[in-house]
């Protein structure tokens, strides 16, 4: 299958490196996508906005026969969702990586700090305890080594979806720092930030307990739980 790999905030393609061995040892075509204003430090991301991340990943899935697969780590999530959306019928499953589907009129995160326009990876205080699990001295300084500043907009542009057939695509949501027996009590008690997953037909949980990034904290586990969801 056609695997599209959508990266989080401050991270592009090769973010996913770990896993893309596993993926194509496992018969899969992957995609492993940079977004636009994500190419290098000193790219112009000043008018991207999340719409513009969006469109690129529609592009790609435009470009291959349907049936392809969307995974989104963290504000990639949204981003997937939104393609699933729009191509609810070229999209056979989304996995969402410590994340999950964001709702028409919300927002990835408008509460990041933003200088000039873009939002550089803050200092690690900014991030919740559960965020950092496993990532180690050693980790933090690989990932602000490869950190690349989002655009500001990303984070705060209103998602916009209009075809319900978007609840028709299966879900794969893979657990981190919050279990899924956390979700599915959210789900039950009808929390608002869990409706649009409720919505969805299909999903499924996977734990896989880590911090934010387990594709710095436990790679092997991620691209394991990877290729057991990617499935036909």
């Amino acid at each position: 299958m056609d695997v599209i790999l959508i990266p989080g905030f401050w991270l592009d393609a090769s973010s996913w490196h770990p896993v893309v061995g596993p993926l194509e040892a496992a018969g899969h075509t992957v995609h492993a996508l940079t977004l636009p204003g994500m190419e290098s430090r000193d790219a112009d991301r000043s008018n991207i906005g999340l719409r513009d991340h969006v469109d690129a990943v529609i592009a790609v899935v435009d470009s291959l026969p349907a049936g392809v697969v969307l995974v989104g780590h963290s504000g990639g999530g949204a981003i997937a969702h939104a393609v699933a959306d729009a191509r609810p019928d070229a999209i056979a499953r989304v996995v969402y990586v410590d994340s999950g589907p964001l709702g028409d009129d919300g927002v990835i995160n408008d509460e990041l700090p933003v200088a000039n326009g873009e939002i550089p990876l803050p200092d690690w205080g900014v991030f919740e305890d559960e965020d950092l699990v496993d990532l180690t001295e050693e980790l933090r300084a690989e990932f602000a080594r490869v950190a690349i500043p989002q655009p500001a907009r990303v984070a705060s542009d209103k998602q916009r979806l209009s075809d319900p057939r978007r609840y028709d695509v299966p879900v794969t949501v893979i657990c981190c720092e919050a279990p899924s027996s956390l979700f599915r009590g959210w789900i039950e008690a009808g929390k608002p930030w869990v409706a649009e997953l409720a919505a969805i037909k299909d999903y499924e949980f996977v734990d896989l307990p880590t911090g934010h990034w387990p594709q710095f904290t436990k790679p092997a586990e991620l691209a394991e739980a990877l290729v057991a969801a990617i499935r036909p």
